[in-house]
């Protein structure tokens, strides 16, 4: 699975540098000299980092082969990706990437499958976004006292919801 780490932002000068909207909490470890970062262009060729700094607080980087304003600003919009398999597991036992837990299987304390993770989303209350069959949808927060274990390695998620979570998608 490939994920964002950033997105190319405006032009900034006249050398081909670019602002980047960071999307990674690691910047430090993936915007480096020298890494290659993959990109959400059709065929494209991953873009490799020439030069990074930080000015008035935004991230601003140059690319390999992007030596002006006019080449820096063709690059504008584009997703800078990473494969997951590139991102090591956090050391909290308690702490997940998204793309641990999508794929997940649903169950609930008493071993009833409620479905899959699909997504997670990340508004003041993270909330996993579980399909189930029929295509239901359940979005169910992730906190522990609703999801009391997650088995990456067994693939599947334990929902202990209260009464009436599960009910209203229905």
């Amino acid at each position: 699975m490939r994920l964002v780490v950033g997105r190319i932002g405006r032009a900034h000068g006249v050398r081909g540098d670019v602002a980047v909207d960071v999307r990674t909490d690691t910047p430090e470890e993936r915007f480096v000299v020298g890494s290659a970062l993959e990109t959400d262009r059709p065929g494209g060729a991953p873009l490799t980092i020439a030069a990074v700094r930080v000015h008035s607080g935004r991230l601003l980087v140059r690319f390999k082969g992007v030596g002006d304003r006019d080449a820096a600003e063709g690059l504008r919009g584009i997703s800078l990706l990473v494969d997951s398999e590139h991102i090591a597991p956090t050391d909290d036992p308690d702490e997940f990437h998204d793309h641990e837990l999508i794929g997940l299987t649903a169950v609930t304390t008493g071993g009833e499958e409620i479905g899959t993770v699909d997504d997670v989303l990340h508004h003041a209350q993270d909330l996993l976004v579980v399909s189930g069959s029929g295509g239901r949808e359940v979005l169910v927060p992730f906190v522990a006292e609703l999801v009391p274990e997650v088995d990456v390695p067994g693939g599947r998620i334990v929902l202990d919801p209260p009464p009436g979570l599960l009910d209203l998608a229905d």
